[in-house]
């Protein structure tokens, strides 16, 4: 596996795509999906929380979509880092309920 995944110069481009946002100021329930360079689409569930210690995201993939990225001969680590980081950045693109 490379360990050349280091951020936006990495030739890497990740887009995070929300579907789905319920919950309070405090917590939220997040669904979606993450394209790795416009190929690769892959579902995600993320819990967003806010306020004391700052934004964090517990974000969830699956163990196929694990193996899928691994074969893609990334990190799967480091992906997640960088979709968590869009998430709490707010870069991210929200879809209408009518969208796919």
């Amino acid at each position: 596996m490379t360990s050349a995944f280091n951020g936006d110069q990495d030739g890497v481009s990740i887009g995070v795509y929300v579907k789905n946002v319920a919950g309070t100021e405090i917590a939220s329930k997040l669904s979606g999906y993450f394209v790795i360079n416009g190929e690769r689409t892959f579902r995600f569930r993320a819990i967003g929380f806010g306020r004391i210690g700052g934004h964090n995201i517990s974000l969830s993939i699956s163990k196929k979509t694990i193996d899928a990225i691994k074969k893609m001969q990334m990190d799967p680590e480091l992906v997640v880092l960088k979709i968590q980081r869009k998430l709490v950045e707010g870069d991210i693109s929200i879809m209408d309920s009518h969208e796919t």
